[in-house]
């Protein structure tokens, strides 16, 4: 049985990326509005409330209005912005940390972000564990392409091909990190340091470790061995088990929607450095909608994606 998908704010990246994933499928059918109605809001909300599904790839208070325009108990929604990633009432679109039975049985359910989705997978299974402490001071080092800021961005960096590396959130009050500290189980809020390089997409995070000063911690090995035992049933997060000289991010990376993670361990054992890649467009975007959206559906949760 055919369901329809209503894509509101289909124009922008994340919005034609997932249409893009969600093209040929017969199990879903696009409902689209003409251009000279996409912001109309009469036009919205007939589509928001004859959809199926809906997947918001909106700013954060367009996306709140949006949920508000839906006047019925049967549209379930993926909301792909930060509004709601850890409000009460939304299930947490993370189906390997939250369980695919929470996403499949959701009426509400809040896309992770990109840099969140590194952290919170190398992080919350290792916590669940008790081979990290959760009242540890973490901190999150993380380089993405630029595509993860939108129009605005993209339009920098194209326009000035000088940039070679742009930190922000110098403030520390980046908006990701409530929701990596709620739902990777911490009790400190992290240092999150993100920086945006001259590449479209792509993404590594980063979480160094001093495992001897951590109370309780595992070794390098006891930290891989977990990983890999909790993501063994997963077809889209992966667990390396090398020790690479490097990590490349290339320019020209083509899309993809897996997840892969490393621990990297010193000689002694007594540091490591847990490594997450992924297309921040991908797993870190539109790839988790579509793969929230099979769950929901009842469908193979790797349908129409790429990995």
């Amino acid at each position: 049985m055919t369901a329809s998908v209503f894509i509101d704010g289909a124009a922008g990246t994340t919005g034609l990326e997932i249409a893009d994933r969600l093209a040929g499928r017969s199990e879903f059918e696009l409902l689209v509005l003409p251009d000279d109605r996409r912001k109309d809001d009469a036009a919205r909300a007939e589509a928001l409330n004859a959809a199926d599904f809906v997947i918001l790839c909106l700013p954060d208070d367009a996306a709140k209005a949006a949920v508000s325009m839906i006047a019925n108990d049967r549209t379930r929604v993926i909301d792909a912005s930060s509004a709601f990633r850890t409000a009460p009432d939304w299930t947490y679109g993370f189906p390997e940390i939250v369980g695919r039975d929470a996403v499949a049985s959701a009426m509400r359910v809040s896309n992770p972000g990109c840099y969140p989705s590194g952290f919170i997978a190398l992080v919350a299974p290792l916590i669940r564990a008790g081979l990290l402490p959760a009242q540890w001071p973490y901190v999150c080092h993380a380089v993405s392409g630029y595509s993860g800021g939108g129009k605005a961005l993209i339009a920098r960096f194209e326009a000035d091909t000088d940039i070679a590396f742009r930190a922000y959130g110098l403030a520390l009050g980046h908006k990701h990190v409530p929701e990596m500290l709620v739902h990777a189980g911490l009790t400190h809020a992290p240092i999150f340091a993100p920086a945006v390089v001259p590449a479209h997409r792509g993404m590594l995070v980063e979480v160094p470790l001093h495992l001897e000063m951590m109370p309780g911690a595992g070794t390098p090995e006891a930290l891989r061995a977990a990983l890999t035992d909790f993501y063994a049933d997963s077809p889209v997060v992966n667990v390396a088990d090398d020790q690479p000289d490097e990590l490349l991010l290339r320019a020209a990376m083509e899309p993809v929607d897996s997840l892969t993670l490393r621990v990297l361990g010193s000689a002694d054992g007594t540091q490591a450095r847990l490594v997450a890649m992924l297309d921040n467009l991908g797993k870190g975007a539109s790839g988790a909608a579509v793969q929230n959206l099979n769950i929901m559906a009842g469908l193979n949760e790797t349908a129409g994606l790429r990995l």
